[in-house]
């Protein structure tokens, strides 16, 4: 099971932390990472970590303003956002991938529920 937690109502150029809390699972065994979803449109890639090589991936969109980290001891995945935009609004998704490399949507294994950001003008 995933958790996701963070989420909320921020102001352009703000920051906010997502957390997700895994039970049943291993963070560090699985690749972990975040989509979101805007309404209307399809559920998109944001950020990942590779559990083999513990790389890091990002959307072009959030590169240099996104951070995503892994806590084992805690089994928790954050992400960190930084210079948030208004087009940052959605609602973001945890995810839990057992293969290596980046996630993707197709190969994700275990979602958590959404957390809603929205970011203001």
């Amino acid at each position: 099971q995933l958790q996701a937690s963070g989420g909320g109502l921020v102001q352009a150029g703000g920051s906010l932390r997502l957390s997700c809390a895994a039970s049943g699972l291993t963070v560090r065994s699985y690749t972990m990472g975040w989509f979101r979803q805007a309404p209307g449109k399809e559920r998109d890639f944001v950020a990942s970590v590779s559990w083999r090589s513990g790389s890091t991936y990002y959307a072009d969109s959030v590169t240099g303003r996104f951070t995503i980290s892994r806590d084992n001891t805690k089994n928790t995945v954050y992400l960190q956002m930084n210079n948030l935009k208004p087009e940052d609004t959605a609602v973001y998704y945890c995810a839990a991938q057992a293969a290596s490399g980046i996630a993707t949507s197709v190969r994700v294994d275990f979602w958590g529920q959404g957390t809603q950001v929205t970011v203001s003008s």
